[in-house]
């Protein structure tokens, strides 16, 4: 999941994009993760500090896969993993200290803004991001519970990237959250979600016409705050009870033709078997009582 932001390059949007990763990681429970921050720059301090970096890796004992592949983007070199890649790269020049006077002050007013809103980060001027377009603020979460697969989302400013692929020039900052990794990550410090969002009501929709019915009544009650599942397919009662029963919903109710003729169902609590009678009109207001 993720957000862009676009058309304006304000320090404050890059602050307000790191803040809703940061608190909607908290807001899980999560609290083993840490902030990595960085500016990638403009295309100024880029080209400056590329001719540098190219400097270096030229004299580099590296094998010839490697140095194509520096070629293509020399900034990947300080994201490899080998041991003695990481180690010749450790003296490598960083792009922190080619900042143009522009990206050095917009860059400082981010880290102001996340001082303000009280977002703990750490610098780290070796960090890359897996796609080449990232200029200016970029980010990473990293959650150390989790070994070598540590990243559990990341972005950063994109300025220039709509240009090159041929629509207005506008600025850009965004980030992308992996949702498997944040669960992990929820697992790896004993935060349990697994039932959270278990189904308050599992409606039952039996005959011609009682989906219309049942999709009509879901809505309703969906748009009152209740979690609603439905048996879809052409499900005999008894397999829909079983999905009812699989699904972890506390109650259910059959809607057949006697119910939406009659206007009233029976309100099955799930754990223990026992039935209320209730109008659907009431259905709300008796969910609530209960």
């Amino acid at each position: 999941m993720g957000i862009e932001a676009i058309g304006l390059n304000d320090p404050a949007i890059d602050a307000e994009v790191i803040s809703v990763a940061y608190f909607g990681y908290r807001n899980l429970g999560l609290k083993k993760f840490r902030l990595d921050v960085t500016s990638l720059g403009d295309s100024t301090s880029r080209a400056h500090h590329r001719v540098e970096l190219m400097k270096f890796i030229d004299a580099m004992n590296i094998d010839d896969a490697t140095r194509a592949r520096a070629t293509l983007n020399p900034l990947r070199l300080f994201d490899d993993k080998r041991e003695d890649v990481a180690r010749q790269m450790a003296s490598a020049p960083l792009l922190r200290d080619f900042l143009t006077e522009e990206s050095k002050n917009h860059f400082a007013q981010v880290l102001s803004y996340l001082d303000a809103l009280e977002i703990p980060y750490s610098l780290n001027p070796r960090m890359v991001r897996g796609l080449d377009y990232y200029t200016g603020t970029t980010f990473e979460f990293v959650h150390e519970l989790l070994g070598a697969q540590s990243g559990i989302g990341g972005g950063g400013r994109y300025d220039g990237l709509m240009e090159s692929l041929g629509g207005q020039k506008l600025s850009g900052i965004g980030f992308g959250l992996g949702v498997d990794r944040t669960l992990l990550a929820c697992e790896a410090e004993g935060i349990d979600y697994s039932t959270t969002n278990t189904p308050d009501l599992f409606l039952i929709p039996l005959g011609d016409g009682a989906m219309n019915n049942a999709l009509a009544l879901a809505g309703k009650l969906r748009n009152a705050g209740f979690i609603v599942d439905l048996a879809f397919g052409d499900r005999s009662l008894k397999g829909a009870m079983k999905a009812a029963d699989k699904s972890g919903a506390r109650f259910s109710l059959v809607l057949g033709e006697d119910e939406i003729a009659s206007g009233r169902g029976e309100l099955k609590e799930m754990s223990t078997g026992s039935a209320q009678s209730v109008t659907l009109s009431a259905l709300e207001s008796a969910l609530s009582a209960r």
